[in-house]
């Protein structure tokens, strides 16, 4: 089974953000204390994101036990439906965005088709969160870019202005 994840991170060309002298077991450069962030915080953003998008709410993100974060970090999730949940790391103390995540779990049978177009629908609206310049048909045809390139890349993050948007792709045997 597939799983999709959506990766919108606060990656400011910064010379603290991306530090030559990172140990290699260090985390992410973006999730390190003192580095960028979004300027909002979540509350700001699922507010905004639920006006924009009356048809595609977000519940309130709770809370996970990050008691082995070292960074400082508050990390919160919030599931969508049955097969989609959205996840953020935050910084501790302002609560504002460092890192948003959107993850699918694909279902099986006759729903699969619609499922897999609500949590595209899901996932072109945290990209115009993001990018609000773009249109909705702008965001999902970067988001079909994003799920082909993914298919066929390691990976590898995309920088858009301020933010980088990664699409991952794993399977998993069951």
């Amino acid at each position: 089974m597939k799983t999709w994840w959506l990766l919108f991170t606060a990656l400011f060309i910064n010379h603290y953000a991306i530090a030559e002298d990172t140990p290699p077991a260090a985390a992410a450069p973006y999730l390190l204390p003192g580095a960028p962030t979004f300027e909002q915080s979540i509350s700001q953003f699922r507010e905004k994101f639920n006006e924009d998008n009356p048809d595609l709410q977000l519940n309130e993100f709770r809370a996970v036990d990050s008691r082995g974060d070292t960074e400082r970090l508050t990390r919160a999730a919030t599931k969508i439906n049955d097969n989609l949940y959205a996840s953020t790391a935050l910084e501790r103390g302002t609560l504002k965005i460092k890192s948003m995540q959107m993850t699918w779990l694909p279902v099986r049978g006759p729903e699969q088709k619609a499922a897999k177009a609500k949590a595209q629908e899901y996932m072109a609206a945290l990209i115009r969160a993001f990018s609000p310049t773009l249109t909705k048909a702008q965001s999902l045809q970067k988001l079909q870019k994003l799920l082909n390139n993914g298919k066929t890349s390691s990976g590898m993050p995309k920088r858009k202005g301020l933010s980088v948007m990664l699409l991952q792709m794993t399977a998993k045997r069951g």
